[in-house]
């Protein structure tokens, strides 16, 4: 399918992506994959509490840029502010349960996210979704003081994915180098890029 402009790439994206997820109500294989993502991240799962895992995030403030339905907000205790910025249409359900966990739902792309201040922005497997990549780096860099990231690096281009990442390419966005190695773990397989990166 041929577009013309961003904004109707990024909706072809955000269907391929609302398609994907279907119902969200079994989303068990993703959240397993969030967990080797957060890792990466520098974030530390406490496992000795009621509903584990638990990330505490000592009262900072997040956004998840692209969390989709299940971010991982959800996991985590001691919030401050806390934000998802995704673009899909998720069923009712979905916008109840971080309404109901205080957890801010703005339904946009993160290309367009600005005159916020965070303490920190997540962007997790979802550059390749969107419209410019670059671009949602340069405003996660305006937004946060920190930003920890995950990608898959080194896919070429197909259907709901119309972006292959690179380590150099994220490090020339993000300004400072970063890790890449191929990981193969819980259903995430394949070659990623992480790191925590202050602005």
């Amino acid at each position: 399918m041929l577009t013309t402009s961003a904004a109707e790439r990024s909706a072809v994206v955000s269907d391929y992506e609302t398609d994907w997820w279907n119902t969200c109500a079994n989303t068990l294989q993703e959240e397993q994959k969030q967990l080797v993502y957060a890792a990466r991240m520098g974030l530390v799962a406490q496992w000795g509490v009621g509903h584990p895992p638990v990330f505490d995030l000592e009262g900072r403030s997040v956004i998840d840029i692209g969390g989709g339905p299940v971010s991982l907000l959800l996991k985590c205790g001691n919030r401050g502010r806390a934000v998802v910025a995704d673009p899909a249409e998720w069923p009712v359900w979905v916008l109840g349960r971080y309404e109901a966990e205080g957890i801010e739902f703005w339904r946009m792309p993160g290309e367009v996210i600005t005159g916020y201040t965070l303490d920190e922005a997540w962007i997790y497997n979802v550059l390749q979704h969107v419209s410019d990549p670059s671009l949602v780096i340069a405003r996660a860099r305006e937004l946060a003081s920190t930003i920890r990231i995950f990608e898959w690096i080194d896919i070429p281009p197909y259907p709901g994915h119309p972006h292959m990442l690179t380590k150099e390419g994220l490090e020339g966005w993000l300004g400072a180098p970063g890790f890449a190695t191929q990981i193969n773990e819980s259903g995430a397989s394949g070659r990623a890029f992480y790191g925590v990166f202050s602005t």
